[in-house]
């Protein structure tokens, strides 16, 4: 089941246990609405969790095409010592 469907059942009880009289009903409405309290703030750390990751992403990313970048500029540079050192 996923997180919208669970969503949408923990509403419907809500408004079951509204509707409902009882001893227990505003127990279980107070659960009900935790529950659905809890799978909020879920998605919102699932999300942000998502976000830094992606983040991390772009970063690696970076960080690899820094690395080569300096692979090359110090490939190039020895070159020119080599050249240098030859030419003299």
């Amino acid at each position: 089941m996923d997180e919208p469907k669970i969503e949408d059942k923990l509403n419907e009880l809500l408004k079951e246990f509204d509707s409902a009289g009882g001893p227990q009903q505003q127990k279980l409405a107070n659960l009900a609405k935790q529950a659905t309290d809890n799978c909020k703030r879920l998605r919102k750390s699932v999300d942000s969790l998502q976000e830094s990751l992606d983040y991390l992403r772009i970063c690696i990313k970076y960080q690899l095409f820094d690395l080569e970048a300096t692979r090359r500029e110090n490939k190039h540079l020895k070159r020119l010592l080599e050249k240098k050192k030859n030419g003299e």
